[in-house]
């Protein structure tokens, strides 16, 4: 996972591959929580799998973890939390919701993420930023009016986990590229375990984990399990590949990406589920995307904008350096003639 100049170190191909994994996941859970209606025990076989493929790439020497300290160990504690309750969260919202609402309130992952920097990072945004929002706000007002697959419980958690996505994204990107500039596969090894950890406990306490030996022991088929281990699999590849991409492309392009995934997660979800959708909530996903991809144009043209800018030294440049000397030299001359 070092850094080369190959193209396995192109930050498009990881972001191509974070848009084709993200894609596939998203639409294999909804299918398997159809059969599989147990969605704390599904993130736990997802961090299972990350945990199992994180030790073997490890054990063949991929990557080398580095030694953190107490405060360190402390943040990887705290960050686990958020990592797990973000998946769980997702995938029981994707449980009450239909995939097309659950990307449209997903949509709004930018305005959550802007909101985050300005009050906990103290950063500030152009005029422009803020009316790039404005429809994609307005957008998931008009998308989620009415009945289309959702529940007044699903809506909420949908909006928390949106929520909770932005912070994990600002969250990931200073671990990354920080004071601990982590390797991706590192901390994906720091993160499953302890993940695997809380949501068996939390299905324990809540009782799901009875609820799915019952269903094991009756229903549990061949296929089933097998798609529960290829769904696994992907998780995990989803993981690699999005911690990957956000150290190399950054937070503000990962969600330029979610947004177009979005889109045709939307319009496969409509045709593999036969979604009922009616005018006024077609006309707010096109909204809220073309929002979201305003958003991301803006964003771009500003940093694109604020990387030409000229920065001002402190220290005079090499031709100023000499200039000096040069003016020196020859006041120190005069001085001595005179």
């Amino acid at each position: 996972m070092s850094a080369t100049n190959g193209s396995i170190d192109n930050r498009y191909l990881w972001l191509g591959l974070y848009f084709l994994f993200n894609l596939g996941l998203t639409l294999y859970n909804k299918a398997i929580l159809l059969d599989f209606r147990y969605p704390w025990s599904l993130t736990a076989i997802h961090t299972l799998c990350g945990s199992i493929g994180c030790y073997i790439l490890y054990a063949l020497g991929y990557f080398t973890p580095i030694k953190l300290g107490e405060h360190e160990n402390m943040v990887m504690l705290m960050f686990s939390v958020l990592y797990t309750i973000n998946i769980a969260i997702s995938n029981v919202s994707l449980n009450l919701v239909s995939v097309a609402f659950h990307q449209v309130v997903r949509a709004m992952t930018p305005v959550f993420a802007v909101l985050i920097s300005i009050v906990f990072l103290q950063k500030s945004y152009s005029r422009m930023t803020y009316w790039s929002l404005l429809p994609v706000v307005v957008g998931v007002g008009f998308a989620t009016f009415g009945e289309y697959g959702y529940t007044a419980v699903g809506f909420l958690l949908t909006v928390l986990g949106t929520v909770l996505a932005a912070v994990k994204t600002v969250v990931t990107n200073r671990i990354l590229v920080g004071r601990l500039k982590l390797d991706p596969l590192d901390l994906l090894l720091r993160m499953s375990p302890l993940a695997f950890v809380q949501c068996v406990f939390y299905a324990y306490v809540t009782g799901e984990l009875g609820r799915v030996q019952e269903f094991s022991a009756s229903n549990m088929t061949v296929g089933l399990a097998s798609g529960l281990i290829v769904n696994g699999i992907m998780a995990f590849g989803l993981n690699i590949v999005s911690f990957t991409a956000n150290k190399k492309a950054g937070a503000l392009t990962m969600t330029v990406a979610g947004n177009v995934k979005q889109v045709l997660s939307i319009i496969l979800a409509v045709i593999i589920f036969k979604l009922d959708i009616n005018i006024t909530n077609a006309f707010g996903i096109i909204l809220t995307l073309l929002g979201g991809a305003w958003y991301g144009k803006v964003e771009m043209a500003e940093r694109a904008k604020r990387s030409v800018l000229p920065t001002v030294s402190t220290s005079p440049s090499n031709d100023q350096h000499t200039l000096l000397q040069d003016v020196s030299i020859h006041e120190k001359k005069n001085a001595e003639n005179n």
